[in-house]
């Protein structure tokens, strides 16, 4: 076997290990998504982006929080 035989053998082999890995990868991204969206729906929960759930007295209570914690400096 000559050293270009060899050569175009281990690049053969390079681009397939990619190209299983690259594959692999996207059929776990995909999959992942797809659990996701199926937990979402069986808990049946709204986007997480949004504050239903804390009522403005927390929101008050947290804010007047944060802006001591900030007076103090610790």
């Amino acid at each position: 076997m000559t050293i270009f035989e060899m050569l175009e053998q281990s690049g053969i082999l390079t681009v397939l290990g990619m190209a299983v890995v690259f594959i692999f990868l996207w059929i776990m991204i995909v999959c992942i998504s797809f659990a996701g969206k199926i937990i979402q729906f069986a808990a049946g929960k709204k986007d997480s982006n949004t504050v239903d759930s804390a009522s403005s007295d927390h929101i008050a209570a947290i804010s007047a929080a944060v802006s001591e914690h900030k007076k103090t400096g610790a």
